[in-house]
């Protein structure tokens, strides 16, 4: 079932008028992503104010998914003696049937969905799926038909759905099912209500009309003369059915068009015939063979079970080819779960600027991330759902925190990058037109640079040429090497105020468009960035705090960030690698091993403590995001008993996002510049085998960083390479958008690669909207065009004023000849230089609006394809592993991520090379 949007609030409310005190807690499932922790922080505050009990359970993957199903799920069904209740799963459960995951269903009732006494929702359960990743599985989307008796049309949840049924599994919907999922919603339905019928079953009725044709045979031989016998009133009716069958069967292709009957899943019988359909000739023109009229018109074909059969196989075909279609077109990323969450809340009318932080602060995690391919929006080519989804969060920030207009045009917070609250008591929400650098606040301006993907892999940060160009473009803006050494917040006050101008001159030069945000006339351009205050306390950006929260995810919490040591770091507390870890954890159906080590007496002793690291992680990054700043202890974290919420918790885990953004630098740099970057045949690859930061990169959060960092500077040699050979443009010229990068790294404990697969390369540049990679011809022939280009509108310009020069001296001329007074010659040139104002500022807006067309990388030219490539890498892993046999775990919900034990990892890539990654 899915839950239309307009009903968010709906669900909600029936939810407070149905739980009673002594119901029981609802559970929630989170993911350990910033994006879905940014949404239970959203959710919790919601119960909390309303009461209602909770119980939050976070799981890393499909087996510690399914391990929560079995310990708390499973004693809240009905048929084993529990209440019922609801499960709340952000941001996973969206890409499998989270109903059998979870242990909702069981074999009996798959067979008999339509029937009441093997009803798969009688379970009491209620499963609401809040997720981005995409495809759906289309069985949480229209499954569960009967799991209510009212409010529920084709898996379509209405407003007179109520709680408190028979339990089932609701997806909400971020506007899409009823616009795009049409065909595979008829699809579906019409596979609910079609028997069963295979290419076997068609060989069987071949073979009984065969040996129905040698029974007739065998009978016209006994009649002697070998004309036919006359049929029996027995094979009469076998007649009459068959040809009522064939009637009522004549309109199959459209059955699916008005509602079926649901059948079991064993049913052989054709599909009924509705009402309305033609209805057989009368028996006495059958039975009677002298009621023939020679004259009279042929008689309609009688049509076969055989052809009947071979109707439905192909009408089945149809439908499934149709949900296969979906389940092919790879991966790709939907609306980020805390916005629809932020969604929520503002149908209740409870938005404030905590609720709206945790929203921003999540969509910025989607954005940054590079796991993330978005769509184009409709009836757009050059705006994705995500940028107009961060314009109207933009929107909310102005409405919930007005612009203190009269400060700014006082200069108090005229500096392109805030780093200070406008009041000791100021938690607003600010707008940022400042450059896209990493951590500036928290850094020097030259460290900043140095870690910007975006920048630094343009530059070639990883060789000394590099460095020296990074130098020589500060020079150029006017700041000194010991000056750009310093803390940004003991920069010039004059390099503070006029940082992304300076940026901005010479981005285009150095192939760094998109840096700097567009500048607009009011506050709060597209590309702006979103800055909070806690007081005198501290100043962080949305950027800044996904950095620190997925470094804690992805590295762990320590005991003193500040010494920490990211390849070394402390493992007394249970806090191993992403595969140490998963030793203990079930092989997917497709993996021939399990993982662990043959060695191991008793391989379940590592999963036996109730603390993992998976929940380790999770509660410190929800602590961390508390928009509360105090100090608390936890059950759950027994080890580190005093934990940091709110901005405390922020700043002390800020050098460990700043140690592994230094991780990423000398790792890829050391890829790159070692040339250990092998070009395959549909993909690039990478290995992580040594290095003092190889501990760091077996988590794939962190190495898909990496790999984001690495996709960029492949991107930007290759353009290069095509550039200098004279193909700089055209096709190839998009660089690193048109392959697909696969990195690995090496967990020498357990003898296994972990695998991440990035479509494009990498190409969206962690949140940049930078465009494509340019060549320095290309650069300088932008240039030169750009100056041809004010040249002509300036030789226009002139020559448009010395027109109305000509024209002014010759009325003059006119009307001195006939005696006229030039009292209006003042009047007049104020006219004039109006005109020429409003001229020169259409010229202008003109002219830029030419550039911005020629420079923006979101405008669409020519045919450029319409649409976010997408992932194809979970379908190709598994189709590798079943033609190779090879040795994996994918349990990730990030499908692109898995597991390769170490001797089967060639003959893995080789598989994979064969195979189109990017769709």
């Amino acid at each position: 079932m899915y839950l239309p949007r307009p009903l968010l609030s709906h669900l909600y409310n029936t939810l407070l008028n149905t739980l009673t005190p002594s119901s029981s807690p609802l559970l929630l499932l989170t993911a350990p992503t910033v994006d879905a922790i940014c949404a239970l922080r959203i959710l919790t505050a919601q119960l909390k104010r309303d009461f209602i009990p909770h119980k939050v359970r976070p799981v890393g993957g499909y087996a510690e998914l399914q391990k929560a199903g079995e310990e708390e799920v499973k004693g809240m069904m009905k048929t084993v003696g529990g209440e019922g209740g609801i499960v709340i799963c952000l941001g996973c459960g969206g890409g499998v049937d989270v109903g059998e995951m979870l242990g909702l269903t069981s074999e009996g009732e798959e067979d008999d969905v339509g029937g009441v006494e093997g009803q798969n929702a009688g379970h009491g359960v209620e499963v609401w799926v809040i997720d981005a990743h995409r495809g759906w599985n289309l069985e949480n989307v229209f499954g569960g038909n009967v799991a209510a008796l009212r409010g529920l049309e084709q898996g379509k949840l209405l407003s007179t759905y109520r709680l408190g049924g028979a339990g089932g599994v609701i997806v909400w919907d971020e506007g899409d099912v009823d616009t795009d999922l049409q065909a595979e919603r008829e699809a579906y339905f019409a596979l609910q209500g079609m028997p069963e019928i295979t290419e076997e079953d068609l060989v069987a009725a071949e073979d009984d009309e065969e040996d129905d044709e040698d029974d007739v045979e065998e009978r016209a031989a006994e009649n002697g003369n070998g004309d036919p016998v006359e049929p029996s009133s027995s094979q009469t009716r076998k007649r009459k059915a068959s040809s009522q069958d064939s009637d009522a069967n004549s309109d199959i292709d459209s059955a699916d068009d008005r509602p079926a009957r649901r059948r079991r899943s064993n049913s052989s019988l054709p599909i009924p015939s509705s009402p309305t359909s033609a209805q057989p000739p009368p028996s006495s023109q059958q039975d009677s063979p002298s009621a023939v009229v020679p004259s009279s018109p042929p008689a309609r074909r009688v049509t076969t079970q055989k052809q009947l059969r071979r109707q439905l196989l192909k009408l089945r075909r149809k439908h499934e080819a149709t949900l296969e279609a979906y389940y092919d077109r790879g991966s790709w990323t939907g609306e980020p779960v805390s916005s629809i969450l932020y969604s929520l809340v503002s149908e209740l009318g409870r938005e404030d600027n905590e609720v709206l932080w945790l929203a921003v602060v999540g969509v910025e995690s989607v954005h940054l991330s590079h796991f993330t391919t978005v769509e184009r929006a409709r009836r757009s080519n050059s705006v994705t759902k995500l940028e107009l989804l961060k314009a109207v969060l933009r929107d909310e920030v102005r409405r919930l925190n007005p612009p203190a207009t009269a400060r700014r045009r006082a200069g108090v917070a005229s500096n392109d990058v805030p780093v200070s609250a406008r009041s000791a008591t100021d938690t607003s929400i600010r707008l940022s037109p400042e450059p896209r650098f990493a951590l500036i606040r928290h850094w020097s301006l030259l460290d900043s640079m140095l870690h910007t993907p975006y920048l630094a892999t343009r530059l070639h940060i990883w060789n000394e040429p590099g460095r020296k160009r990074l130098n020589k473009l500060l020079a150029k803006m006017g700041i000194s090497l010991q000056e750009a050494g310093k803390g940004y917040l003991h920069l010039d006050l004059e390099v503070k105020r006029t940082l992304g101008r300076r940026v901005g001159k010479f981005a285009e030069q150095y192939g760094l468009e998109g840096l700097v945000p567009e500048e607009s006339g009011g506050e709060g351009g597209r590309g702006w960035g979103f800055v909070r205050s806690w007081g005198w306390s501290g100043t962080l950006s949305a950027g800044d705090v996904v950095a620190i929260v997925s470094a804690i995810l992805e590295v762990g919490p320590v005991n003193n960030a500040l010494n920490g040591d990211l390849g070394h770091r402390d493992t007394s507390q249970n806090e191993r690698s992403y595969n140490h870890r998963a030793t203990a954890l079930p092989s997917p159906p497709h993996s021939s091993d399990s993982g662990q080590n043959p060695d191991d007496p008793n391989p379940t002793t590592s999963s036996a403590s109730s603390e993992t690291p998976t929940t380790h992680r999770f509660f410190a990054a929800y602590d961390a995001l508390s928009p509360t700043s105090t100090t608390s202890s936890h059950v759950h974290n027994p080890q580190h008993t005093h934990t940091q919420q709110g901005l405390p918790g922020l700043l002390t885990h800020l050098p460990l996002a700043q140690q592994l953004s230094r991780a990423i630098l000398r790792t890829g740099s050391a890829l790159v510049s070692k040339n250990q970057i092998r070009h395959l045949r549909s993909f690039r690859l990478g290995i992580v085998k040594e290095g003092p930061d190889l501990g760091v990169f077996v988590d794939p959060g962190a190495l898909v960083k990496l790999g984001g960092w690495v996709g960029e500077a492949v991107g930007v040699l290759e353009a290069e390479k095509r550039g200098a050979g004279g193909k700089g443009s055209g096709k190839g010229g998009e660089g690193e958008g048109d392959g697909a990068l696969v990195l690995g790294c090496l967990d020498e404990g357990r003898g296994v690669y972990v695998v991440v697969g990035l479509g494009s390369g990498g190409a969206r540049g962690g949140g940049v909207d930078g465009g494509k990679v340019r060549t320095k011809a290309e650069i300088k022939e932008r240039e030169e065009g750009r100056k041809r280009k004010v040249a002509a509108r300036l030789a226009k310009k002139a020559e448009r004023a010395r027109e109305k020069e000509e024209q002014k001296r010759a009325k003059r001329e006119r009307d001195a000849a006939n005696g006229l007074l030039d009292s209006d010659d003042e009047e007049e040139a104020g006219s004039d230089a109006t005109e020429s104002d409003a001229s020169s500022s259409s010229g202008s807006s003109g002219n830029s609006s030419d550039s911005s067309s020629d420079e923006r990388p979101d405008v669409p030219k020519g045919k450029r394809k319409v649409g976010a490539q997408r992932s194809l890498f979970a379908l190709a892993f598994q189709a590798v592993v079943a033609e190779t046999g090879a040795r994996v775990r994918i349990d990730s919900f990030e499908h692109s991520v898995v597991e390769v034990r170490k001797e089967d990892l060639a003959g893995f890539l080789e598989g994979l090379s064969l195979r189109s990654l990017v769709g």
